[in-house]
């Protein structure tokens, strides 16, 4: 048992602040994430290039990253519930089926969503304001710099494939 599993042993509650960001929109995006403990310890960040999004796609892209990696932690250690805090009142709405997804590309992720989210024991999602999620904020851009000084360094397209973020980071195996 790893020390991540011990510490969330009767702590089946994680927290989980997602962010998307589009420079243009559309434009090169990325998604950035971070997790917390019951306690509110962060266990986990991450960000990830996302390529040529909206701005609502890379910020649904940002909820299945986050949701992915709880589903992780909930395979090894049981039924999870989970709290999401977007600065999206527009996925915050749609996942609570307050608002129509009439877009095509948003309906499949979307769907994604609703079928991960199925796979807690509960959830809840709410939109907060963007000086709440600063961190998860600066994550998604930081995900979009690395990729534009690839670029930069002559690579022809910037890397799509998952990078860490600096800072603290504890992963679940």
């Amino acid at each position: 048992m790893t020390r991540l599993d011990q510490r969330l042993q009767g702590n089946r509650l994680l927290t989980l602040y997602i962010d998307g960001a589009s420079k243009g929109n559309p434009g090169t995006a990325g998604a950035g994430i971070w997790m917390a403990d019951e306690k509110g310890k962060k266990i986990f960040q991450r960000c990830q290039y996302l390529g040529y999004r909206t701005n609502n796609e890379a910020e649904y892209e940002a909820l299945l990253l986050g949701l992915k990696e709880a589903q992780r932690l909930a395979q090894r250690l049981g039924p999870i519930s989970i709290r999401i805090y977007t600065d999206s009142e527009l996925v915050e709405k749609q996942i609570n089926g307050l608002y129509q997804v009439k877009n095509l590309n948003l309906k499949a992720l979307h769907a994604s969503a609703l079928k991960y989210l199925g796979g807690f024991s509960s959830y809840t999602i709410e939109s907060i304001t963007r000086e709440m999620n600063q961190e998860a904020d600066r994550l998604a851009n930081e995900a979009i710099q690395r990729a534009a000084k690839e670029k930069k360094r002559g690579r022809e397209e910037p890397m799509v494939a998952p990078h860490s973020c600096e800072g603290r980071k504890v992963r679940a195996p």
